[in-house]
C-alpha cells in the first residue's frame, strides 16, 4: 500500500460537479493498493497515519497528530500511485491491485482509520473520475509505502 499524505487547511473531492467529501483542517490521503497488499499492510498504515506527528504544537514544532488536533481525514483512492515509468513514456499500472480487491481494501482501510481516529473519514468514490481541491498547509506532503517501512 502506498499513500501520499498532505496536511491541509481544507480539501474537497468532487464527482460530476457534486462535492462527495469535504474537510477542514486535517489530512488528505491519496491511497493506492498493489498486488500482495494485505490486512497487515492496511492495519499498519492506518495506525501510522493517525499517529503521524505532523501538526504544529504551541511552539511551532511538528509534534501533534491529526487525532490530537482533532483534525479531519479525507481519503481518496488513487491507483496511479503504483505507476511504473521504468520503460517508455506511458506509465504502466500492472502493479496496481485489481479494482474488486482494491475496493475491498480501500473500504477496510477507511474502517480502520475510523477506529483509530474515532470518527469516520470523508471519502471520494472508488473508481470514479474525481476532482480534488485543496489548500496544502506548509506545505507538508509525505509519502509512505507499507512495503518500505523506514
Amino acid at each position: 500500500m502506498r499513500v501520499v499524505i498532505q496536511r491541509v487547511n481544507f480539501a474537497r473531492v468532487e464527482v460530476e460537479n457534486h462535492i462527495v467529501g469535504e474537510i477542514g483542517r486535517g489530512l488528505l490521503i491519496l491511497c493506492g493498493f498493489e498486488d500482495g497488499d494485505s490486512e497487515a499492510d492496511i492495519e499498519w498504515m492506518s495506525g501510522k497515519i493517525v499517529r503521524l506527528r505532523i501538526f504544529n504544537d504551541s511552539n511551532g514544532v511538528m509534534n501533534l497528530s491529526v487525532k490530537e488536533v482533532e483534525g479531519e481525514v479525507l481519503s481518496v483512492s488513487q491507483f496511479t500511485l503504483h505507476a511504473s515509468t521504468k520503460k517508455g513514456n506511458r506509465p504502466s499500472y500492472v502493479r496496481a491491485l485489481e479494482p474488486i480487491w482494491a475496493s475491498r481494501l480501500y473500504d477496510r482501510f477507511n474502517q480502520l482509520i475510523e477506529k483509530e481516529l474515532g470518527v469516520p473519514p470523508k471519502t471520494g468514490i472508488f473508481g470514479a473520475y474525481m476532482k480534488i481541491l485543496l489548500e496544502n498547509d506548509g506545505p507538508v506532503t509525505i509519502i509512505i509505502d507499507s512495503k518500505n517501512r523506514e
